[in-house]
């Protein structure tokens, strides 16, 4: 068995003196581990380090094996993505959600998201908002996705301002307005094409968007299966609001 990908590295572990098994996510092939001889070398640290973009070749005598990896560097955008916290945590966060996926599962859109937001890391409003687009992306991909584009009561698409916490399903202000507080804030990021926007997303209005892939992520995904959201998360959100 053998096939070549694009893949991100998501972490490594130690292997014998060495070597390391890495953990990949890979475009066609998804979450992908697999053992790379030298990984601990001084050739090779810097290119398995979490967030650089790699082309990966895997062979194993049988599918179900564990398998070898040979890698090739492609974009190393690790050591940028070192410099600030921000771009840290989220990082984390991020190789922490697509652990909720089935490894070898494919998922080449949530895979292309993911390597546009890596790339796009350069400031706390950027990180907070492309983190939150992710996890609606991750939301989607697990079968949670959120309806945001017409108002559920009335189908309008104009002035959606909330989020029905036990649908999914954006609200006007006008129909939300007899439920008050009773409904997640939506924020305005989501609603405004990026063409007709002046400027990134503040504080209040990254909070919001956490707030409501939140809440999603924790009665769907982590307590449905009995499990905390990452910490490296809280983190973030700290870090950006």
């Amino acid at each position: 068995m053998e096939w070549t990908d694009q893949a991100i590295v998501l972490g490594v572990r130690k292997h014998g003196e060495t070597s390391v098994v890495a953990e990949l996510m890979t475009r066609q092939r998804g979450r992908h581990l697999g053992l790379v001889h030298g990984g601990r070398s001084r050739t090779m640290r810097p290119i398995l380090q979490p967030g650089n973009r790699v082309t990966a070749t895997w062979r194993a005598r049988l599918d179900e094996h564990l398998g070898q990896f040979r890698i090739e560097a492609d974009n190393l955008r690790a050591a940028r993505l070192m410099e600030t916290d921000y771009a840290i945590y989220a990082l984390q966060t991020l190789a922490s959600h697509l652990r909720l996926l089935a490894e070898r599962d494919a998922h080449p859109q949530l895979y292309d998201t993911l390597d546009l937001v890596l790339d796009a890391l350069d400031n706390p409003a950027a990180a907070g908002e492309l983190v939150i687009r992710f996890e609606l992306a991750l939301l989607d991909e697990l079968g949670f996705g959120l309806d945001l584009n017409a108002c559920a009561a009335t189908g309008a698409r104009a002035n959606l301002v909330s989020v029905s916490p036990r649908t999914g399903r954006a609200v006007s202000g006008a129909a939300a307005a007899p439920y008050g507080d009773r409904l997640l804030a939506l924020p305005s990021f989501l609603t405004t094409a990026q063409a007709d926007r002046t400027s990134g997303a503040d504080e209040e209005t990254l909070a919001q968007g956490f707030a409501l892939t939140g809440h999603f992520l924790h009665r769907n995904v982590f307590g449905a299966r009995g499990i905390n959201p990452p910490a490296e998360r809280d983190s973030l959100i700290r870090a950006v609001t």
